[in-house]
């Protein structure tokens, strides 16, 4: 009898677990508002780490992501303000906003992925300082206060992020369509065989007439336009932005593509256990708030531990290997 790759399907059955515990833990837990709380809070966290399922898998490193979400929340605002007076608050507007965040995404990975495959400098580094930069970048636009959305634009653009089918809202949708999609492009696309491929060993994909720079910068543009799309999701949720938005996003994605089975060091990507590993931090997150067993602040915490344990438990299948 075949015995169960716990390191395909832990992630799995952990996330089973974590529900069943929740259940057990607090009834509410069960709630449909509950549920769609913790699905819709996922969905940011997860288009971003979709996108860098794919940068981890070709062998890069993006820590700017949750700064790129502040920058694009804080500008995509400034726009859809600035365009009140002369369209009007409609939806024409956060139409136009919403362009605004998907091409500042598209032109932000760009950047980052330019550096590193045109300027030669490696991933960690250009991400570390435009980290550093997006932060200031919208830090300096507030004023260091915070960037409100128009009243009148944001009870008109608030059904995107509250509304939906049922209690499915529109961000648990376009995660689930995302994640799919991720997922047959990874196993399915020429592209993804190729992000697998220059993982591996980039000099054998170059060997093999791959375009390694084109691959790895088109993952940076790629994480870049999902960073944009969840940019749009999260500016109706609270309608503002700030210095402190996004905090710590890069180590929830991070964790969620390490969790759900993609290799730290590219060559073997996964999309659907990076969604399992989202949806095991959210999940993790929303006990620990509905027990009181551990103070929310540590949350950071638990993510980095379960980070240094995936890298381990990783470590442990090679060496097996």
């Amino acid at each position: 009898m075949k015995r169960i790759d716990l390191h395909v399907w832990g992630p799995l059955i952990a996330l089973i677990g974590l529900f069943i515990l929740g259940a057990i833990l607090n009834p509410a837990f069960l709630a449909p508002a509950n549920l769609s709380n913790v699905l819709a809070r996922s969905a940011f966290i997860g288009l971003i780490a979709i996108g860098m399922t794919f940068v981890i898998t070709q062998g890069g490193l993006d820590l700017s992501v949750g700064s790129m979400a502040a920058f694009l929340a804080g500008i995509t605002i400034m726009a859809m303000n600035a365009l009140v007076p002369v369209v009007g608050e409609n939806w024409g507007t956060i139409i136009l906003g919403m362009g605004v965040a998907l091409l500042g995404g598209v032109a932000a990975g760009y950047v980052n992925g330019a550096l590193i495959t045109k300027a030669r400098i490696e991933a960690f580094i250009v991400t570390l300082g435009t980290m550093g930069i997006f932060r200031s970048l919208v830090t300096w636009l507030a004023d260091g206060g915070t960037l409100s959305l128009d009243s009148g634009l944001r009870s008109i653009y608030r059904p995107v992020y509250f509304g939906g089918l049922g209690w499915i809202t529109w961000p648990i949708i376009v995660f689930a369509v995302a994640a799919v999609v991720g997922e047959w492009a990874m196993r399915h696309t020429r592209f993804g065989r190729h992000v697998e491929a220059i993982g591996s060993n980039d000099r054998v994909a170059r060997y093999s007439a791959v375009d390694v720079e084109r691959v790895r910068l088109t993952t940076y543009v790629l994480l870049g336009a999902l960073v944009g799309l969840a940019t749009i999701l999260y500016v109706p949720r609270l309608g503002s932005a700030s210095g402190s938005t996004g905090v710590l996003w890069e180590l929830e994605a991070i964790a969620a593509v390490i969790i759900g089975g993609t290799a730290l060091k590219g060559g073997r990507g996964r999309v659907w256990g990076t969604v399992v590993g989202v949806l095991i931090l959210s999940l993790i997150d929303n006990i620990l708030n509905l027990t009181d067993l551990v103070s929310p602040y540590l949350n950071g915490a638990i993510q980095g531990v379960i980070i240094v344990l995936a890298v381990v438990l990783q470590r442990e299948k090679r060496t097996a290997e």
